[in-house]
C-alpha cells in the first residue's frame, strides 16, 4: 500500500469528501453502480424524490470526481433533446486516491522546460494544461449550459480528484479556485513554469464547461506562499 505524505493524505480526504460527503449522493453512486447501462437525471430523481436539478447536480459532482462518466445519446429517430447517461467507470465499488507523482519524471520534466527559455517553456506547459483541462471537462460530458458557478465548482472538484486538493471560493467582489496541495511537489519551487500548466488546466476545463475565460496565478507555493489561488474571470 502506497504511503502519503501529511499534505498527500489531505489532499485524498478532499478529494473523497467532496464526492461523497454527501449520504445522498453515496446512494445515488451505488444506484448508478448497480445499473450497467447508466442512469439519466430524471431516473436519480425518481428514485430518491429529488428536483432533476438536484440529482444532475450530484451525478455531475460524481463525474468530476471521476467515478462516473457521461455520455450522451439521441433518442431513436434524432428527434428531441440529446439524453445523458452516467455510468459507473469502476466495475467494482471503489475510491479513488490521488496517485503520488513520479519525481524523477518530475524533476526531468522540470529541467526539459528550464532548457526552453523561461518564455516558451510556460507557454508550451500552459498549452499541455489545456489540453488535458479540455480532456478532463469531456469526460463529465457536455455542459455548455452550465452557470459559470457551478462550472467553477466543477473545475475545483475535478481538480481536488487529481491530487489538488482545491476549493472555489468568493474574494470580494472576484471569484478564484484555491489549491491546497501540489501534486508536483518540491520540482515546483526548483522550476516554477510547472505552474502554468495547473493555470491551463483550469482555463481547458472552463474553456469546455463554460467558455472562455481569464485565468490569472496570483498566488503560488513555488514563490513560498501557502496554497495557489487562480483568479477567475468569464467576462474575457
Amino acid at each position: 500500500m502506497a504511503t502519503l505524505t501529511p499534505t498527500e493524505f489531505a489532499s485524498a480526504v478532499t478529494a473523497i469528501t467532496s464526492a461523497f460527503g454527501d449520504p445522498t449522493r453515496r446512494e445515488i453512486y451505488l444506484f448508478a453502480h448497480e445499473s450497467p447501462d447508466g442512469v439519466t437525471a430524471s431516473e436519480v430523481a425518481e428514485r430518491f424524490d429529488l428536483h432533476a436539478n438536484v440529482a444532475r447536480h450530484h451525478l455531475d459532482k460524481l463525474a468530476a470526481g471521476g467515478y462516473l462518466e457521461v455520455t450522451t445519446t439521441r433518442p431513436a429517430g434524432g428527434a428531441g433533446r440529446p439524453s445523458k447517461r452516467y455510468r459507473a467507470i469502476e466495475e467494482e465499488v471503489t475510491l479513488n486516491v490521488p496517485v503520488r507523482q513520479d519525481d524523477v519524471l518530475v524533476q526531468l520534466l522540470g529541467r526539459a522546460l528550464a532548457e526552453l527559455g523561461a518564455e516558451r517553456a510556460a507557454a508550451l506547459a500552459e498549452e499541455v494544461g489545456i489540453e488535458y483541462g479540455r480532456a478532463m471537462a469531456s469526460a463529465m460530458g457536455e455542459h455548455s449550459t452550465r452557470s459559470f458557478r457551478a462550472a467553477l465548482h466543477a473545475v475545483a472538484d475535478a481538480l481536488s480528484a487529481h491530487g489538488f486538493a482545491a476549493h472555489a471560493e468568493r474574494e470580494g467582489n472576484s471569484l478564484r479556485i484555491v489549491t491546497q496541495h501540489c501534486p508536483f511537489g518540491a520540482a515546483v519551487e526548483e522550476h516554477p513554469v510547472i505552474c502554468a500548466v495547473d493555470r491551463g488546466m483550469v482555463k481547458g476545463m472552463l474553456g469546455t464547461l463554460y467558455g472562455e475565460t481569464s485565468v490569472d496565478l496570483v498566488r503560488s507555493s513555488a514563490d513560498g506562499e501557502r496554497h495557489c489561488v487562480a483568479a477567475v474571470d468569464d467576462r474575457a
